[in-house]
């Protein structure tokens, strides 16, 4: 019932910056809490952001004053801003969302490093 795609990740070095999109195929995505998780080799995956169907976000810790998440209901995309990028946030990052189950993207691969 969702289908969500994420794009944007790639190779960056500290410092600096990425942005990833999840496209979401939905009709309801206006009214979905959408998420960021990531998972590094060997850990659990873990939630970095929300963002509710208004737009109010919420930031892991680790995460807080770097990242930004947003949303753009008229393109059922939710965005992942991630500045000041450190080899500690190196991690496939996974779209998220609950309807009646969870549904996930395929998940896009950031890598930082110098």
């Amino acid at each position: 019932q969702v289908q969500l795609v994420e794009s944007g990740g790639g190779l960056v070095q500290p410092g600096e910056s990425l942005r990833l999109s999840c496209a979401a195929s939905t009709n309801i995505f206006s009214v979905l809490v959408m998420n960021w998780y990531c998972q590094a080799p060997g850990k659990q995956r873990e939630l970095v952001a929300t963002i509710s169907p208004s737009g109010a976000p919420t930031f892991a810790d680790s995460v807080k004053g770097r990242f930004t998440i947003s949303r753009d209901n008229a393109k059922n995309t939710v965005y992942l801003q991630m500045n000041d990028l450190k080899p500690e946030d190196t991690a496939v990052y996974y779209c998220n969302t609950h309807f009646w189950r969870d549904f996930w993207g395929q998940g896009t691969q950031v890598t930082v490093s110098s």
